[in-house]
């Protein structure tokens, strides 16, 4: 029988302590310890039989030349979903799919599934939250009622495994990893032990089956998915769902994949049909945007392989109550106050009494530098109240010597700006652009003086 201790686990990062205390010592978080009966972990020498040392499997060595091919893929149609997943889903991958309650991961991997399906592949959805009956009348309602997906409800992880390895499927999605339990554990589902023993179990079954195994993952106020941290070092992708639920897009992002390349986006837009795939992002982030106005930037960033325009807007006014306010929503706030400090030591500006207001519209998430001459063109614009070219771009990035470096990518920034009717662009200096009159800027002292009215 196995040897069972209480300890206290921190339900944020997974440490496990020895008595109970109002701290994590590990990562800092607050009544984050959870009293747990823990028992030997599955698969390891106290629950395991013991082998004979010559049954022992031997090591296998191979070298670094070794001829290997490209893993086959799963492509389920949704160019977007494929584009993400580095080109598709690989047999024998487990990924991990996480957001926002209601964003629409659910609905997302049920399309996803349901193409599979369609394509001739075996597939499964185990949902642990909702019933088989409201999963059918999700599909109904996305007109995938048709689609040869086989359904399950079910949260005992014994159970799930005896049913997929009696017929293992080509891809099999369980919603949601916080809700399985195993009985070799007498922890309540959720917590950290039992989320971390049925997703090893779950990603070593996709290793030695083949089958694709998509985990959904619930998240935290933070934004990050919830549980311990190892359970995203396990899987092969990460992908994160996300979305304002004011706006009818949704981007799929990737932050981790083995099998292809990460900070990839897939856009999506929301109807009554389901989630659509938007084919040009750019064209929908700049969407609804009227003419020139003081404050307003046309940022070309880079989003993965691919180059998307948003609108950055800025707002500098007077500080109400004696207290400078700095309002972010889309961009880092530590950057922002980067670039203020660059402009009040090297250009003479002055943003100590006014509240600053920065927005990146449409709810994009921009975290690459090259963002910063585009935010300090907006602030700039807002507090001399002029407005920047309608049919201009502006990229670079802006040192702490006040300096504006080059950034990658910039033909293909260029070229999208190109390609949706812009004609002109504020660059580092030195970039050129085919069909775009480019203005480059040396330091950010150079833009200042190009849109300083001068005394009025």
């Amino acid at each position: 029988m196995a040897r069972s201790d209480t300890v206290y686990v921190c339900q944020s990062c997974g440490a496990v302590h020895a008595k109970w205390a109002g701290r994590c010592d590990d990562c800092g978080s607050w009544n984050t310890l959870q009293e747990e009966t823990q028992s030997a972990p599955l698969g390891t020498q106290a629950s395991a039989p013991k082998r004979s040392a010559g049954r022992r499997a031997r090591l296998e060595l191979v070298d670094l030349g070794s001829a290997t091919d490209d893993p086959p893929r799963f492509e389920t149609g949704m160019a977007e979903f494929d584009r993400v997943a580095g080109g598709g889903l690989v047999p024998g991958s487990a990924v991990l799919v996480g957001g926002d309650p209601g964003i629409g991961k659910s609905t997302l991997l049920l399309q996803a599934a349901a193409r599979l399906a369609l394509k001739g592949h075996s597939a499964v959805y185990i949902s642990g939250e909702e019933a088989a009956d409201q999963v059918r009348r999700r599909a109904r309602r996305l007109g995938l009622a048709d689609a040869p997906v086989a359904l399950a409800a079910e949260t005992s992880l014994e159970s799930i495994l005896d049913g997929l390895k009696s017929d293992p499927p080509a891809i099999a999605i369980l919603d949601s990893i916080q809700t399985l339990w195993s009985d070799q554990l007498a922890a309540a589902p959720g917590t950290v032990a039992q989320v971390r023993a049925c997703a090893q179990e779950l990603v070593r079954f996709a290793k030695k089956r083949g089958t694709v195994v998509v985990l959904v993952g619930h998240v935290t106020k933070d934004g990050q998915i919830a549980g311990p941290r190892v359970v995203e070092h396990m899987v092969d992708a990460v992908l994160y769902f996300e979305g304002e639920r004011s706006h009818q897009f949704r981007i799929l992002r990737a932050v981790k994949n083995r099998f292809g390349p990460t900070d990839e986006i897939g856009v999506f837009e929301m109807n009554d049909a389901g989630l659509g795939e938007v084919a040009n992002p750019s064209a929908l982030f700049l969407d609804g945007r009227g003419s020139a106005a003081p404050g307003a930037a046309v940022f070309a960033g880079m989003e993965g392989t691919r180059p998307v325009l948003t609108e950055i807007q800025a707002l500098v006014a007077p500080a109400a109550f004696g207290t400078p306010r700095r309002a972010v929503v889309g961009w880092d706030s530590g950057r922002l106050a980067m670039v203020l400090a660059v402009l009040e030591a090297r250009c003479g500006l002055g943003f100590g009494g006014k509240d600053v207001y920065l927005n990146v519209a449409g709810g994009l998430k921009i975290a690459e530098p090259a963002a910063d001459l585009a935010v300090a063109a907006a602030l700039v614009s807002s507090a001399f109240d002029i407005a920047l070219p309608a049919e201009g771009v502006v990229f670079g990035e802006i040192a702490l010597s006040g300096d504006v470096r080059t950034v990658g990518r910039a033909e293909a920034r260029l070229k999208e700006a190109a390609k949706l009717g812009f004609s002109r662009a504020i660059v580092p200096a030195g970039v050129e652009g085919a069909g775009l009159e480019v203005t480059g800027i040396d330091t950010v002292h150079t833009l200042v003086s190009r849109l300083d009215p001068g005394p009025q």
